[in-house]
């Protein structure tokens, strides 16, 4: 079968029309054309190459759920944004930390997705607004490099014989014309970001500069940022007095409330599915595995939800059952806190069980 080549394969973020085409949403999910295999069967080979084609492409996107994390990111984001409209300095942000794969980049781009609606609402025939800014900051950064990937996302071009000054007022001048009201960070490795280095430290104050001179809210993401040499030092405890925190953590599953919140988040993947033999409520009834399967990451589930569908497309099965789960490798943190202990008994328990 040939996969699917979409328009949006490889769509950045970084890129103003990246970011753009994210905003306008991915296309409606392809309807499955009849229930029955044998009506299905009876479609021409290249409608149903077509079909399978779209079905592919659908589950290979990421399926957003709302959790409680994303929700209260956004109403956050949102509430800095309308406090930070009128005021001179010292911004108040937000720092979206956590484990990886618990879904810190997908609070974020929702938070963005919300603020870049709701100012398309308020100004609809507006021409020449940027809402959103969104980077990510590349390992061991600089501050030219920093500066790079804001005009970068704003494509503005950045020749060498440019310096870090020349950028940045650049930079500074599209945003507000442009009325940039939120500027998205996502570290992609925050512990290499040490202040206490002459590099790490430049790179902060380019950040925290930029901050000042871009009348934006900013939010940071990024792996156990709190933790991290980034808010160490003085610069650090600057960083720390202006930015709230908000820690996205694996989904629990202990008490009654959790177990049913999560079986709600595998019940809303679920019904995003098209899979033509796919029985309605098998996962939510496999709730309990799958948590054991991903210990709760959103990231893990995802994935494995995901490449489960794409398995049962690719080998005509059109049904994800516990055994296709079983049968998927998840990420290696995933696979290790899955794996069952196999600690040795204790006296008593040994004694028991003689």
């Amino acid at each position: 079968m040939t996969l699917p080549d979409t328009d949006d394969a490889g769509q950045q973020l970084t890129t103003k029309d990246g970011w753009r085409r994210f905003v306008a949403g991915p296309p409606k999910a392809p309807d499955i054309p009849a229930p029955s295999p044998r009506m299905y069967a009876t479609l021409p080979l290249a409608t149903r190459q077509k079909l399978d084609g779209l079905r592919i492409d659908h589950h290979s996107r990421l399926m957003v759920v709302a959790t409680s994390t994303v929700r209260h990111t956004v109403a956050t984001g949102r509430r800095l944004v309308v406090l930070n409209r009128h005021a001179i300095s010292a911004r108040r942000g937000l720092i979206v930390s956590g484990p990886a794969g618990t879904g810190k980049t997908i609070a974020v781009t929702q938070l963005g997705l919300a603020h870049e609606l709701h100012d398309r609402g308020i100004h609809p025939d507006a021409v020449g607004r940027i809402p959103v800014l969104y980077i990510t900051v590349p390992p061991a950064a600089t501050a030219r490099m920093i500066a790079a990937e804001f005009a970068r996302f704003l494509g503005l071009p950045v020749q060498r014989r440019l310096n870090t000054t020349d950028i940045i007022e650049a930079v500074v001048g599209v945003c507000t014309t442009a009325r940039t009201g939120l500027v998205i960070v996502d570290f992609t490795d925050v512990h290499l970001l040490d202040t206490r280095t002459r590099t790490g430290a430049e790179t902060s104050d380019q950040m925290k500069h930029l901050g000042e001179r871009i009348p934006a809210t900013f939010v940071y993401a990024g792996v156990e940022v709190e933790t991290s040499p980034l808010l160490t030092g003085q610069r650090g405890a600057q960083l720390a007095g202006r930015f709230k925190l908000q820690r996205c953590m694996p989904l629990p599953y202990g008490t009654a409330a959790q177990r049913e919140m999560w079986v709600e988040l595998v019940s809303d993947m679920e019904q995003a599915l098209r899979l033509d033999q796919h029985r309605a409520g098998t996962l939510a009834r496999h709730a309990e595995y799958l948590h054991h399967r991903t210990g709760g990451a959103m990231g893990s589930l995802s994935h494995l939800i995901r490449e489960a569908a794409l398995a049962a497309i690719l080998d005509g099965s059109e049904k994800i059952t516990k055994q296709l789960l079983q049968s998927i490798q998840l990420d290696f943190r995933a696979e290790q806190q899955a794996r069952p202990s196999h600690r040795r008994p204790t006296r008593a328990q040994a004694s028991r069980a003689g």
